[in-house]
């Protein structure tokens, strides 16, 4: 009889509770909630560093332009000397955050100045500063 009560004991203690399945899933929620956020922010940054790439493509597409025909600061510029079929590009790049197409100026702008910028506003904003232009 006491062997039956052994066996019972030990049953009744080898299982998890309620409370502590609850506590296991509620942790791996927030982890996978961590990682979430992580990923977002990411993924942010990505799209911003992108972003600046395509800024940076385009305002040297804009000096080569300038260099090629021989033109001075202020000189007209639009997209239609750098964008289209045997141009530096075929379409204007967009951005990958927004989807939009770069606005784009309508003269060679003087050095360390950018020529288009992105309409991304809000953290992260996607704009060409001085410093990042200055020696093209």
């Amino acid at each position: 009889m006491s062997y039956l009560k052994t066996i019972n004991k030990r049953a009744r203690q080898s299982g998890t509770t309620l409370i502590e399945l609850s506590v296991v899933i509620a942790v791996l929620l927030l982890l996978v909630g961590v990682l979430f956020i992580g990923i977002t922010a990411w993924k942010n940054g990505a799209n911003k560093a992108a972003c600046l790439v395509n800024l940076s493509s385009i305002q040297k597409a804009v000096r080569g332009y300038e260099n090629m025909n021989g033109l001075a600061l202020g000189a007209p510029c639009t997209a239609a000397n750098i964008v289209g079929p045997g141009l530096f590009f075929a379409a204007m790049p967009k951005c990958p955050s927004t989807g939009v197409a770069y606005v784009a100026g309508t003269v060679i702008p003087a050095d360390g100045t950018a020529w288009t910028n992105c309409v991304t506003v809000g953290p992260p904003t996607h704009i060409l500063t001085a410093a990042q232009t200055a020696n093209w």
